[in-house]
């Protein structure tokens, strides 16, 4: 019978460990997530900066060659062509 006991009491030891190591790794789980989430955020903001800093970009750019800058005038010039025909083509809509 002290065998039968002490197996029992043997099993329940590693039970215990077994639940706490679930606990513990449970919890590491949940941090994990949470690193996860604050990552995602992170990289969500940091995307829409990117955009940002482009369109900026892309202002400066055009800022730039209005002034006289060689670098970027014939992308200054197909864009201004561009705004001219989207207004010649809102122009022929309002006088339909």
């Amino acid at each position: 019978m002290s065998g039968l006991s002490e197996i029992v009491d043997s099993l329940e030891l590693k039970f215990e460990r077994l639940a706490q190591k679930i606990e513990g790794l449970e919890k590491e789980k949940q941090e994990l997530e949470n690193k996860v989430s604050q990552s995602a955020m992170v990289i969500s903001r940091q995307s829409e900066e990117i955009v940002l800093l482009k369109e900026q970009n892309e202002t400066l750019k055009m800022a730039n060659s209005l002034l006289g800058s060689d670098e970027n005038k014939r992308e200054t010039k197909l864009k201004i062509n561009s705004l001219i025909r989207e207004i010649d083509y809102c122009i022929a809509q309002l006088s339909d």
